[in-house]
């Protein structure tokens, strides 16, 4: 049996076979509207994923998409594969944190839907994983890294954030919103239902909360390319960025990240419901 042929025979007992035992990995996309890749980013993940030969899952959550997402994905009817589907749009935040919360493998990453970081590069986190560490962030500023199509506003803005969260946060990560991390399950779990910012200031407050409870974080250079078709305003999202910044501390001084407290209990504003996705269908 060719290289090829094996991965293909992988790829279709994921699509068609639900699993029978427990998921070595989770993997959570978050979607809003992508209804021109994410058809492409699923068959990407789903074929390397499935050629690593551990099992595996691959949640959609879904954060109200008002174009045919939800429907595309439904009438994939992958056996392994759910859809978690926002009642409105809250933000990727909560759509994240939703599919965080619904994982069930010890190992979960969370990948952008444009797959600006690709699959592949899966096996650099999840090597530092085995190391010990317990999330570990995919970095477009860590040596090794490979970037394209990063425009020189998106440099000097990201140059700028990176100063101050260093400086005023004292995170260590030199590239915190890069959509690209592994979490452990019980890394994802403790810092996700403590997690509240709903925008895309998100990955900032997990890395505060992660240094803030005391887990391992590690950076793992990847590849990276600004895929077409980005919404991304990156002087609006920085805007965004330095008033989250004041909400975090804000949120910490008021204690409002007790592991204690409401945040485990949490009720997404949104709301969603799961669409499991029907087992079998032809590809």
């Amino acid at each position: 049996m060719t290289e090829l042929s094996a991965a293909y025979r992988a790829y279709r007992a994921w699509v068609t076979e639900p699993l029978t035992v427990p998921p070595a990995v989770s993997v959570v996309i978050p979607s809003y509207n992508e209804e021109w890749r994410i058809l492409p980013t699923i068959g990407a993940i789903a074929t390397h994923m499935s050629a690593r030969g551990e099992p595996w899952e691959l949640i959609i959550a879904d954060d109200g998409s008002s174009d045919s997402t939800v429907t595309l994905v439904e009438d994939l009817h992958f056996a392994n594969l759910r859809l978690l589907v926002a009642e409105h749009n809250a933000g990727k935040g909560s759509a994240v944190r939703r599919g965080m919360r619904d994982a069930k493998a010890p190992l979960i990453l969370f990948a952008d839907a444009d797959q600006s970081t690709p699959i592949e590069q899966f096996d650099r986190l999840a090597a530092l994983v085995d190391d010990g560490y317990d999330v570990v962030v995919g970095s477009r500023a860590a040596k090794g890294a490979e970037v394209s199509g990063k425009s020189l506003t998106r440099r000097i803005l990201s140059s700028g954030l990176h100063l101050i969260v260093s400086r005023g946060f004292g995170i260590s990560v030199s590239d915190t919103q890069c959509g690209f991390k592994l979490f452990t399950a019980e890394a994802a779990r403790d810092l996700f239902s403590t997690q509240l910012i709903d925008g895309f200031s998100f990955d900032l407050e997990v890395l505060y909360l992660a240094h803030k409870f005391g887990y391992r974080v590690a950076e793992a250079p990847v590849e990276w390319i600004d895929a077409p078709g980005s919404r991304v305003d990156a002087a609006k999202v920085s805007l965004q960025f330095l008033r989250d910044l004041n909400r975090i501390r804000w949120y910490d001084i008021r204690g409002r990240y007790s592991r204690t407290g409401t945040g485990a209990a949490r009720q997404d504003d949104a709301g969603s419901t799961t669409a499991t996705i029907r087992k079998g269908a032809p590809t």
